[in-house]
């Protein structure tokens, strides 16, 4: 099992990367698709969900899944954009998925993508964006340097 583990550490830095992209693409896609079918559909399904404000909070809504979306693909303000689409993700589970539940037999799926995708954007926001990132090569991430580890029964 170690020399399997070893072989996998060999692809730690790469973990990051494909949650960024992945995460990243769908939110820009998503974003996209919100200005295809209009603005305003958009607006009247938030007024049947309830969304505060939904002729303002369904453009902003787009337009941060867009450029949070984007900033997470390549990896620029990583941590904000993460902070900025979950909370879009706690909106959607709590306006639209709430009554759904997570396994929904309706035709609207239930809130699993919703809660997968908030979980991968979480990951991000506490692990930061990686070292293949913007963030880390313009020094916005603090360079990580481990603290040297003690045995578990040091001291004792």
């Amino acid at each position: 099992m170690q020399q399997v583990c070893s072989t996998l550490n060999r692809y730690r830095a790469a973990v990051p990367l494909v949650l960024r992209v992945v995460l990243g693409g769908l939110f820009v896609w998503h974003g996209i698709d919100k200005f295809d079918v209009g603005i305003d559909m958009i607006k009247g399904m938030f007024t049947a969900w309830g969304v505060p404000a939904p002729g303002f909070s369904a453009p902003v809504t787009a337009v941060v899944e867009i450029v949070a979306g984007a900033a997470l693909v390549v990896g620029l303000g990583t941590r904000l954009a993460a902070m900025l689409l979950s909370t879009l993700m706690v909106g959607a589970l709590i306006y639209v998925k709430q009554d759904l539940g997570i396994i929904s037999s309706q035709p609207m799926p239930g809130a699993e993508l919703d809660l997968a995708m908030l979980a991968g954007l979480i990951t991000l926001v506490v692990t930061g964006p990686g070292s293949w990132s913007v963030d880390d090569r313009i020094g916005l991430e603090p360079s990580e340097v481990a603290a040297p580890r003690e045995p578990a029964l040091a001291g004792r």
